[in-house]
């Protein structure tokens, strides 16, 4: 089993930068595709970056493609999303996930955080 907890989140304006962090319990991380996804009010859950677990491959949704990246140590056992040129419509709560069934950007089952949020100002 994997516990996760995500960190980093905020208030951060326009244009600004977080650094979001996804501590991983467990000896398993290095088997898992990590994946960042968030859900604003109103709005489903929606994939944002995944990792796969060697490679690594790098998979992206386009809103995000050349202002967000995910990296992972695994020696550490954490996943990071460095988000950069932030919009107000970045706001959201964001999850970390590992899993590895499914796609890279939809997966079934696997392992989910509580959530950081991260509320962008305009």
């Amino acid at each position: 089993q994997v516990q996760l907890q995500e960190s980093g989140g905020g208030l951060v304006q326009a244009g600004g930068s977080l650094k979001l962090s996804c501590a991983a319990s467990g000896r398993a991380f290095s088997s898992y595709v990590m994946g960042w996804f968030r859900q604003a009010p109103g709005k489903e859950r929606e994939f944002v970056a995944s990792i796969t677990q060697s490679g690594p491959r790098l998979y992206y949704a386009d809103f995000v493609k050349g202002r967000f990246t995910i990296s992972r140590v695994n020696a550490n056992n954490t996943v990071y999303l460095q988000m950069t040129s932030l919009k107000p419509e970045d706001t959201a709560v964001y999850y970390c996930s590992a899993y590895n069934m499914g796609t890279y950007h939809s997966p079934i089952g696997g392992y989910w955080g509580q959530g950081t949020q991260v509320t962008v100002s305009a």
